[in-house]
């Protein structure tokens, strides 16, 4: 039966057929055919996402949505700008940092691409920067906004595992901060290598003028992390704060946006929401059967026997991931692998805490990571670079990453990980 199930479920991804859809039929086939009650179908997609912590991913997307409709992307990327322009290949910074603010607002990998990509795109080719090489930094700084929280596969992961959302929030700060300054580092290498120029002059008074201006936008992260992280209010509850402060800076405070934009925003974040949604329910099908069929236990006990070295099984871990990311978009193979390697990795001895970071940030490297690679979309259709060419110039950048799970998985504690 599991091979009627994943080879009914890779047909369908071969043919184009949406992921939650693949998911669904290839499980209903394998139930009917293992002639269990497909009435456990509807019970198990109610079941899936029956959780009071999913209440904060819809939430934490209309906020982020909110965010980048109007001008605070904008904002940001003058802020940092006033901060680091003046060095040599000073946007190439400039687009790290601006990501890791607005990662800190979105929680979405592809809203922080389109954001910082909006906003930077025209000072990019005014300045002279090669296209593609500029469009591969976007998109790379791109996964830095599902790792540092709010995060929304942080928050599936916590559904499915089990686990507190605040504590991955907490653990998930200081690895999203290290991706940043690795693709800093990256990022000012590139720039003596191909001779970028210097941006404006550094002034006090510009700082201070622009940090003016990004004020009320910088005070998101603020009030959403320092919220959850002081026991102040859950997860949940700080989306809603989230979207309220939202709602407040766009209408009234920047005034960047309408009723009508709004009205907008909103229908988007819902075909996000319900697409993400129906992934969750059909996944929650899936993982109950291989539970059934006690598949975690027996691929743990198979992996197992391979090799006693725990640094060698995380290696294999850490090998799918990233191979599930270059073909399956990131909630999708969170849903599909969490269940499976979950079991695995307690058995050596892994925090599920420590294991949620491992596959979040994994699974973000595949934003970078061609066919399903989203962040280069994004990134190809802002700076209108072929996409062959921005998935070339970004190579430093993902083996900087892929350095930086690395060191998630092996050195937890230097990175703040418990």
């Amino acid at each position: 039966m599991t091979l009627l199930l994943f080879g009914v479920f890779f047909a369908l991804l071969i043919l184009g057929v949406p992921v939650a859809i693949a998911i669904g039929a290839s499980t209903t086939a394998a139930l009917w055919a293992d002639g269990l009650s497909l009435m456990v179908l509807p019970q198990r997609l109610f079941a899936g996402i029956d959780s009071f912590a999913l209440i904060a991913v819809p939430l934490f997307i209309l906020a982020g949505d909110i965010m980048a409709g109007g001008r605070v992307s904008e904002k940001l990327v003058a802020f940092a700008d006033a901060l680091f322009g003046f060095l040599k290949g000073g946007l190439s910074i400039v687009s790290v940092l601006a990501g890791m603010f607005f990662a800190a607002i979105s929680g979405s990998g592809a809203a922080t691409t389109a954001a910082i990509g909006s906003a930077l795109v025209p000072e990019l080719r005014r300045k002279g920067y090669e296209p593609a090489s500029a469009a591969s930094l976007i998109a790379a700084s791109g996964t830095i906004g599902v790792v540092i929280p709010p995060s929304v596969p942080l928050i599936i992961y916590a559904v499915i595992a089990q686990e507190s959302v605040t504590e991955l929030f907490v653990n998930g700060l200081l690895p999203g901060v290290v991706m940043g300054v690795g693709l800093m580092a990256v990022a000012i290498t590139e720039a003596y290598r191909r001779n970028y120029p210097r941006g404006s002059t550094f002034s006090p008074g510009n700082v201070l003028r622009t940090l003016r201006d990004a004020f009320w936008g910088l005070m998101t992260p603020v009030i959403i992390l320092g919220g959850i992280f002081s026991g102040v209010f859950t997860p949940s509850e700080a989306a809603v704060v989230a979207v309220n402060y939202a709602l407040l800076v766009s209408l009234f405070i920047y005034r960047d946006l309408g009723l009508r934009d709004i009205y907008r925003i909103m229908l988007r974040s819902v075909i996000t929401t319900a697409v993400i949604m129906f992934v969750i329910a059909t996944s929650a099908v899936l993982s109950w059967t291989l539970a059934n069929w006690s598949i975690p236990g027996t691929l743990a006990e198979a992996t197992l026997s391979l090799s006693t070295n725990p640094y060698v099984i995380m290696l294999l871990v850490v090998a799918v991931i990233l191979l599930t990311g270059v073909f399956i978009e990131t909630a999708s193979a969170l849903i599909i692998l969490t269940p499976v390697l979950l079991p695995l990795v307690t058995q050596l001895g892994i925090d599920p805490i420590h294991f949620g970071l491992i596959i979040v940030v994994g699974l973000a490297i595949g934003m970078i990571t061609p066919p399903v690679a989203i962040n280069l979309y994004v990134a190809s259709s802002v700076t209108e670079q072929p996409l062959e060419r921005i998935a070339r110039a970004v190579l430093p950048y993902l083996a900087c990453l892929i350095t930086v799970l690395l060191g998630v998985v092996y050195l937890p504690m230097l990175l703040g990980v418990d």
